[in-house]
């Protein structure tokens, strides 16, 4: 039988994962936004990371890009979204559609996105405050400004 992990377990698991990911993207010349979804045994269903500039698409933002990579489910209302960062509002609202109740952040301190729509929607934000996301994020806008005010959405900034 299966060891139950307890939650800061399972949320230092999916953070880790979501952190292998934006690494990737930063390998692969992309913004370094990733994102893991677990379920609650610590399985993760599905892993993503930015691909915008990968691959030319406005909405290949790492928590889309896990939820496409996670297929067709019915089992979302389980399921923990992790995120290197705060998703912004259409990776928010991404979310919402499918009801997950509860996501995990690395941090905010970087950028804050649609935090409050998921309190308006009962879902549960934890941010774990996450130094290694906040060190990997201040580095990419330092060294990428131009990038960076292009993913958020305000490239005349």
């Amino acid at each position: 039988m299966a060891r139950k992990l307890d939650r800061q377990t399972l949320d230092e698991l999916g953070i880790d994962a979501a952190l292998a990911q934006a690494n990737k993207s930063r390998r692969e010349g992309g913004i370094p936004i990733g994102s893991a979804l677990m379920d609650p045994t610590g399985t993760i269903v599905a892993l993503g990371h930015n691909l915008r500039v990968q691959t030319g698409d406005p909405t290949a933002h790492a928590e889309v890009v896990c939820m496409r990579n996670a297929g067709r489910r019915r089992d979302w209302r389980f399921l923990t979204l992790y995120s290197t960062l705060s998703p912004c509002v259409m990776c928010t609202g991404t979310t919402l559609l499918h009801r997950v109740p509860r996501v995990v952040i690395g941090e905010n301190s970087t950028f804050v996105g649609g935090e409050e729509l998921f309190a308006a929607h009962g879902v549960e934000l934890v941010n774990l405050n996450d130094q290694r996301c906040v060190a990997l994020m201040k580095a990419f806008i330092e060294s990428s400004p131009d990038l960076w005010q292009e993913d958020i959405g305000d490239p005349e900034a």
